[in-house]
């Protein structure tokens, strides 16, 4: 099996380097971790793409607000081999999201499956939309920071 060994974007990565201190990619400078976020209906949705990732290693928590994921890819066991080509990052990958007020953290939970980690974070009850009732006649006057009937106050 032939590699090609001319890579036209090596002077890009060399200035990249320069700049950063470390290749991207690289076993020293991992790439970040790509996902999504949404919302649906009642709770966000956090998908995180983590190939090759050993799921004893993902961990995810939530402290003073702050949801961190961390996972880790290792690399090949056989350190005597000779390396042809070096692309696919290890190290720690990290990512860390400030949760808002209205969220639940104690309903939190997380599943990963076939490289994706799905992290769904529920709105708390406090937050989400819920629909006022109408009463019909006069509005109910405040006393004294009570609200009471109308008719109650003139009797």
């Amino acid at each position: 099996m032939a590699v090609l060994r001319f890579d036209p974007f090596r002077d890009m990565d060399r200035l990249a380097e320069q700049v950063l201190g470390a290749a991207a990619g690289t076993r020293r400078a991992p790439r970040f971790m790509p996902m999504d976020l949404y919302r649906s209906g009642d709770h966000y949705v956090v998908k995180a793409d983590l190939p090759g990732v050993d799921p004893g290693s993902v961990d995810v928590n939530v402290d003073s607000g702050l949801l961190t994921i961390r996972a880790e890819r290792t690399g090949l066991a056989d350190e005597s081999a000779e390396w042809i080509a070096g692309e696919r990052p290890t190290g720690t990958f990290q990512r860390q999201l400030a949760l808002g007020d209205g969220i639940d953290p104690d309903g939190i939970h997380a599943t990963y499956e076939n490289g994706v980690l799905t992290v769904t974070v529920p709105v708390a009850a406090k937050a989400k939309a819920r629909r006022i009732e109408v009463h019909a006649g006069p509005p109910a006057e405040v006393v004294a920071g009570t609200a009471t009937d109308h008719a109650a106050v003139d009797a």
